[in-house]
């Protein structure tokens, strides 16, 4: 099958598999891929509204399925701009609390054009929350808390990660998103 060919979810998985788990930028993702404990789940996010009902909807699966560790929700259509993801996401945090998940789920943010706050736009930095499609990343608090016990200096994740991109560059890591996404869009 051609890159251009791949849908968002299977491009996400080649991407958890290839980049997330392949290049270790998270530590705790290769046991939970092995253990086919992420679930992946396409988001038409042109409507808000769906798009966080949809995100209730995963926290909800969660619940009942204590086997599922986390759910990547990928965004394939509505968020593509930058600020408009941001804006959603803020919508997303604000409803988790509202809805009394905050301490039980966290969502991580990835998106195609993320950029650290103080970073230039095409810092290798940003790759570490770049992704082919925008998405949440709804992730059991419990289960990243047992997997970070047992992870020698945690904290120094980010910074290694970041170093980790610095080396791969820009042009190939741009490259490499380009590639899942089939080129554009």
């Amino acid at each position: 099958m051609s890159a251009a060919s791949l849908s968002s979810l299977e491009a996400t998985r080649a991407w958890v598999e290839t980049f997330v788990v392949g290049l270790e930028v998270c530590p705790f993702a290769g046991r939970e891929v092995n253990r086919d404990a992420v679930r992946y789940v396409a988001v038409d996010a042109t409507d808000p509204a769906a798009a966080l009902m949809r995100l209730m909807e995963e926290c909800w699966h969660l619940d009942e399925h204590p086997q599922a560790e986390t759910t990547l929700m990928v965004l394939d259509s509505g968020l593509e701009d930058f600020d408009d993801y941001l804006d959603a996401l803020g919508m997303a945090e604000a409803l988790l609390a509202e809805q009394g998940y905050e301490g039980v789920y966290q969502l991580a943010s990835f998106h195609p054009h993320y950029a650290f706050e103080g970073e230039a736009e095409d810092s290798p930095r940003n790759f570490t929350n770049r992704s082919p499609w925008p998405m949440w990343h709804l992730i059991r608090e419990a289960g990243l808390e047992r997997a970070l016990a047992h992870y020698p200096d945690p904290e120094a994740i980010p910074e290694r990660n970041a170093a980790l991109m610095e080396t791969k560059g820009h042009e190939a890591l741009a490259a490499s998103l380009a590639a899942l996404r089939g080129g554009g869009r």
